[in-house]
């Protein structure tokens, strides 16, 4: 696959919005935002899409915070989460890379989704990128490849830590704890320090711990494609 100025991103978004009864929940804004930001300026061109389609639900808005700020004022944002296409709408064919945006509410759809890994396994084995962050990688959970085995099988991945999920209070409220499942089918999974930044590289597969890694993980997916 060439990868050029005009290279194509998918972004991921959940459409659950209960947080095991507590309160609203969704995708994370800033963990579409800032990677939003770093596509754009690469010069790609961005995508979204959600589950079920229609409008995701979000959470984690801060009124006057300048980097939300502008992803949702931004025009064609506006437009594209106004009317999001399912999943199972989506081809996943001329897409050079998939980042599945996290949120708590990827932990109740993204591993039952049988789109959510489609649209992955279709995107890697063309020859592209998978990245997640925070919760998103619950996407990877059942993501097989053509031979059935798992994409996070043998390989070194970060997300959402244990330490973390019980640093928010959510650990009884969450349906698993993402550590711990990927780490059920293979993966190694490698937390840093709670709350800072760790973003890991394997292969063409990129994943980021938390929101902080938001930012660079979608900065490894940019350079991993252009190293290609």
């Amino acid at each position: 696959m060439t990868v050029s100025s005009t290279a194509r991103v998918l972004l991921v978004l959940t459409s659950h919005d209960d947080l095991g009864g507590i309160r609203k929940t969704g995708f994370y804004i800033d963990e579409a935002a800032e990677p939003w930001q770093v596509f754009t300026a690469a010069g790609y061109t961005v995508d979204f899409a959600s589950v079920q389609g229609g409008v995701p639900p979000q959470d984690g808005r801060r009124i006057g915070d300048p980097v939300q700020d502008e992803f949702l004022n931004d025009p064609q944002v506006a437009r594209l989460l106004a009317h999001t296409p399912a999943l199972a709408d989506v081809d996943a064919a001329g897409y050079d890379a998939v980042f599945y945006v996290g949120g708590h509410g990827t932990m109740w759809d993204f591993p039952t989704s049988p789109d959510v890994a489609r649209v992955g396994r279709e995107v890697y084995q063309s020859g592209g990128v998978v990245a997640a962050v925070c919760h998103g990688p619950a996407a990877l959970l059942n993501l097989t490849l053509a031979d059935g085995t798992h994409l996070v099988d043998g390989r070194r991945v970060t997300g959402f830590s244990n330490a973390e999920e019980e640093a928010v209070g959510l650990t009884e409220v969450v349906p698993f704890l993402l550590a711990e499942e990927m780490s059920a089918r293979g993966a190694t999974h490698v937390a840093a320090p709670n709350f800072t930044e760790n973003v890991v590289v394997d292969g063409r597969l990129v994943t980021g711990q938390n929101p902080q890694s938001a930012a660079g993980a979608a900065r490894e997916v940019v350079a991993v494609l252009a190293g290609r």
